[in-house]
């Protein structure tokens, strides 16, 4: 009997997995903090015989040298990926015994397209093919996004996608498990992804990648490409090069004079709490990030790499979570940081800053005024509609590109309100009058304020 652990990377939308028998089992793709993984082993009382990439990753720093380190387990990856240290080479046909005793064993399967050298992994069990790790190659629904390696190859890589996922189809039974790492929110997916289990037989019967044929998935899949986070440039030259282990002891505390150093020297300070209390009160030129939203994805984004950055947080274990999370897109050490009672971190001649929140009701009356409304989603979410009038700047495009927001009151706004906050915080520290819309776009449409483009 085998058993299959999924580790959930809710911040970026990835899924880690360990899977084994009895004695022995295997993680796939783990995150770069691998407590969990280790945690997850000793819950089922098995050793970490191996640990396997898919590929190497584009969207996060992998904790696959570090565990094998720990553990002493075989580190299996790609043949075709050009890495600085030692490792167990996987070519197409591959096999490694993973539990004898239940009769496990891993298949390497070359699925080519998220990257030239991505490998998946067919758990055998007694023989039969029970699942498949499939990485960035067949999602939920969709495919492992083409255009992360190198420009010139996207085109290639594209039609490589639909052939692995073909294979995949073709050599796989239909009750097959698929159990892909990106697809819950990376924006390693080339499209949306549905549900949160499939197999090879549902997949065959709803995935674009297998029922079009190969020129109109092409186009289709390439047309649809959003924009690359700028920090992914980062995140391949780190795993090649063999991430260090994390460290994620607390960092220095700072006071309100240090806070306002570290302000005036033009140093990023982030503020974790939800983006209602940094509305009502926070430290005048603090950026607001909340913990509990897509933290590493937008951070890493938007901040120059290598910008030192400070951290505020509400209790010390949210600052911890926020650690974690940072860590594993390589943010690894906070400057400073602080927790607890914002007022503490104001000096005494100083008062907390503040905005107005707001709804897409609200805005539909201050629009008749003329108001400035800008309109913060990606360009794909805004191809769907928009508010009649807004002006479009993508969040990730804003702190470069505040002198173009027009003169006046700005009512900002995105898909939900986390966005819209980041925005709100980053135009607030640039001193611009700006109220935060903190609802759903669907109130919009509601409203009467949004137009669909011709």
């Amino acid at each position: 009997m085998f058993f299959v652990d999924t580790l959930e990377i809710a911040g970026l939308g990835n899924r880690s997995y360990l899977a084994g028998g009895g004695r022995t089992a295997v993680a796939v793709d783990p995150p770069r903090d691998v407590e969990q993984v280790l945690a997850a082993a000793a819950r089922r009382g098995v050793r970490i015989s191996h640990v396997v990439e898919t590929h190497l990753h584009n969207d996060y720093v992998t904790g696959g040298l570090e565990l094998a380190r720990i553990t002493g387990a075989a580190y299996l990856v790609p043949a075709g990926a050009a890495v600085e240290f030692a490792r167990t080479p996987v070519r197409d046909g591959d096999r490694a015994e993973i539990d004898a005793a239940a009769g496990l064993a891993l298949r390497a399967l070359a699925t080519p397209g998220h990257t030239p050298h991505h490998t998946s992994y067919v758990l055998e069990e007694n023989g039969k093919d029970v699942a498949v790790f499939t990485g960035g190659s067949l999602l939920i629904g969709t495919v492992g996004r083409p255009d992360l390696v190198e420009p010139r190859l996207t085109a290639e890589l594209a039609r490589a996608q639909h052939a692995s996922a073909h294979r995949l189809a073709a050599e796989l039974p239909d009750e097959t498990a698929v159990l892909p790492t990106h697809g819950f929110g990376s924006f390693c997916a080339a499209g949306g992804t549905t549900g949160e289990s499939t197999t090879i037989g549902a997949e065959k019967a709803s995935n674009e990648a297998l029922t079009r044929e190969v020129g109109a998935f092409v186009a289709d899949l390439l047309a649809g490409l959003d924009d690359i986070p700028a920090y992914y440039a980062h995140m391949g030259p780190a795993n090649a090069a063999g991430p260090a282990p994390v460290d994620l002891t607390p960092p220095a505390v700072a006071d309100a004079q240090e806070i306002a150093d570290r302000l005036a020297a033009g140093e990023w300070v982030v503020d974790l709490r939800h983006r209602v209390a940094f509305a009502e009160g926070h430290v005048s030129g603090a950026f607001n990030f909340e913990g509990e939203g897509q933290l590493a994805t937008y951070l890493a984004w938007l901040i120059p790499w290598g910008k030192p950055v400070t951290l505020l947080a509400e209790s010390a274990d949210q600052l911890a979570d926020a650690q974690r999370e940072l860590a594993r897109v390589g943010i690894d050490r906070p400057t400073a940081a602080a927790t607890g009672d914002p007022a503490n971190w104001v000096r005494d001649d100083e008062a907390l800053a503040s905005f107005p929140r707001a709804t897409f009701a609200d805005l539909a009356e201050r629009a008749k005024d003329g108001a400035v409304v800008l309109d913060v989603r990606r360009d794909g979410e805004r191809a769907n509609g928009f508010v009649e009038g807004s002006v479009h700047l993508p969040l990730h495009m804003l702190h470069r590109r505040i002198h173009d927001v027009p003169a006046g009151q700005v009512w900002v706004h995105c898909a939900g309100g986390m966005r819209a906050a980041i925005a709100a915080s980053l135009l607030d520290a640039a001193g611009r009058d700006v109220v935060a819309v903190d609802d759903s776009f669907d109130a919009a449409e509601r409203a009467g304020l949004t137009v669909r483009p011709a």
